[in-house]
């Protein structure tokens, strides 16, 4: 039997105000007003986690960067806290480019590091991410070559048109373009032929606990057989202990990357060693 509030929110017509949605609405916006706050007084950073060469899980392939705010209080946010609530709107653009400019700052800085960007199909052609973009290019000749974009499976299936024409621009600049998440949508084969993808990274969902999981297994060895089909690179994502890391090192992943190897850090070892500054 249907409690009274139960009976109440049954007879509501759609989209009518309840105390869930006023709480969930309540909830974004107070999460917006804090993204905006940080970008407002520029507190925003990445934090660093390295991805792993599967056939030598000691030396690094690239590093991950990771996009952070600070509240009010000085915490440090991560992406995942925030980012469903800022990707549709002004403000998830404005992220985006932030993150691009503290990655391409650090390339700068750093002419051995090899550095992945996330970003949303949503900002490709938007004016401030193409011109900071665009700037450092300009400025630093060896950047493309060590710049990795990594945009989602569900974003690059929203306009996967125009994420090929894009690709198709920035890869003659030495730029490499990585799936990420993949496994965690539904991306339609037919784009996949002409996405032209260097990297896969294969969503963390198969990879957590797959050495005691046949059926992760099944599916991450088809995944992995993709990539080779389509000649990309691949990621197991969330690698969180050593059977795990054993075993998909045997099924063939090319990198691992996840918290068996390393946590993501605001103050990776080139920057306690005191990087040359850049201006962005």
């Amino acid at each position: 039997m249907l409690s009274r509030y139960k009976r109440r929110l049954a007879n509501l017509p759609p989209g009518a105000e309840t105390p869930l949605n006023h709480a969930l609405a309540r909830r974004d916006r107070s999460t917006l007003d804090m993204v905006r706050e940080a970008i407002a007084h520029r507190q925003t950073l990445l934090a660093y986690q390295p991805v792993m060469r599967a056939d030598d899980p000691q030396k690094v392939a690239f590093h991950e960067g990771l996009i952070r705010v600070l509240d009010a209080s000085g915490r440090v946010i991560p992406a995942r806290d925030f980012i469903s609530t800022i990707e549709n709107c002004e403000t998830g653009r404005e992220i985006d480019v932030l993150a691009l400019r503290s990655g391409l700052a650090a390339l700068h800085g750093n002419r051995a590091l090899r550095l992945s960007i996330n970003m949303s199909a949503r900002s490709i052609g938007y004016k401030g991410w193409m011109t900071m973009l665009n700037r450092w290019l300009q400025r630093d000749s060896t950047i493309g070559e060590r710049l990795i974009l990594e945009i989602t499976e569900s974003s690059a299936m929203l306009v996967p048109e125009l994420v090929i024409d894009f690709m198709d621009h920035l890869q003659p600049k030495g730029i490499c373009f990585a799936l990420d998440d993949f496994g965690s949508g539904q991306t339609a084969i037919r784009y996949f032929r002409d996405f032209y993808f260097d990297i896969l990274k294969i969503d963390g969902q198969f990879i957590r606990g797959i050495s005691g999981n046949p059926d992760n297994r099944v599916v991450t060895a088809a995944l992995i057989s993709i990539a080779r089909h389509f000649d990309m690179l691949t990621v197991a994502e969330s690698v969180e202990n050593a059977a795990d890391a054993a075993l998909l090192c045997e099924m063939g992943v090319d990198c691992l990357q996840g918290y068996h190897f390393a946590a993501p850090t605001t103050r990776p070892t080139w920057l306690r060693r005191g990087p040359r500054r850049a201006a962005g």
